[in-house]
């Protein structure tokens, strides 16, 4: 005890002016960090008791309030540091999920481009934004947005016989809704990318993992829609097969789970006995 009160004092020993300095000094930064405090509180939070509403009327409806907070997750589960923004619009990749097509344009030999059939996908999204209670492109808009995708952006086509642009329509629901209800906006967007084969083997067989406890699709649902909503769910068990060694996921039927039904990203064909079985 004796040897801590002897080193405090000849701390406390240092010249008057370095105490003093020190004391500037801390006092300085203590001045910044109030200022930014109160600054942060005038920002954040308002003088008002009440913000200007008529609370007696107050259904449920979107009323954004000032602010929102925002804290971004990456695709390793790790989340960053949020913080509090003014309420407003958010950037949004074009390649976020909703409703969606996927078609392929394919160069020939001779360099012109060829689409697959993008009319038939313009009607299965015709379906399923009938299922979601959402608005659609026509026929004739979807089939000019695709056209028009790819030939723009044409020098992404792979050579004939390396791959092909992969050509991605897409419909959300923009509008702002806070309630269970329909969007009261929508957009439709078309973007595109070079792709190989989906399966890293390419035209080899694949060893699928056949599903017992997870269902593809059920009965009055929503498996007929090619939207978000019905390839998030396979997510956990294709991510399982996969750790074992598989391809893919083959799903039985969700009410006997004995008869085949498709695969997590694709159609299941047989061959059996010369005949075919879809």
């Amino acid at each position: 005890m004796i040897k801590t009160i002897s080193s405090l004092r000849k701390s406390l020993a240092l010249p008057i002016h370095l105490h003093i300095r020190t004391l500037q000094t801390f006092s300085k930064y203590n001045a910044q960090a109030a200022s930014a405090v109160e600054e942060r509180e005038k920002l954040f939070y308002q003088n008002e008791e009440y913000a200007d509403m008529d609370w007696d009327n107050l259904g449920f409806a979107l009323t954004p309030a000032d602010y929102m907070y925002v804290m971004k997750c990456s695709k390793d589960g790790d989340f960053t540091k949020g913080e509090l923004t003014r309420f407003g619009n958010i950037e949004l990749s074009p390649s976020a999920g909703a409703i969606y097509e996927g078609t392929k344009a394919y160069r020939k030999d001779n360099g012109k481009l060829l689409l697959f059939r993008p009319d038939h996908n313009a009607v299965r999204m015709q379906h399923g934004a009938e299922r979601m209670l959402m608005p659609s492109p026509s026929v004739d808009q979807f089939v000019d947005a695709v056209k028009q995708t790819a030939f723009a952006n044409k020098r992404w086509v792979p050579p004939s016989g390396k791959g092909s642009l992969y050509i991605r329509p897409l419909l959300m629901g923009t509008g702002p809704v806070l309630g269970l209800g329909p969007a009261p906006e929508y957009t439709f967007i078309v973007y595109a990318s070079p792709v190989g084969n989906y399966f890293k083997e390419g035209v080899a067989a694949l060893n699928l993992y056949v599903e017992e406890e997870h269902a593809r699709a059920a009965p009055g649902g929503s498996g007929g829609v090619k939207s978000i909503t019905n390839y998030a769910p396979v997510l956990k068990a294709l991510s399982r097969a996969k750790s074992l060694g598989y391809s893919d996921v083959l799903y039985l039927d969700s009410v006997k789970k004995k008869y085949l039904e498709e695969a997590s990203a694709c159609n299941v064909f047989v061959v059996k006995v010369n005949i075919h079985y879809l």
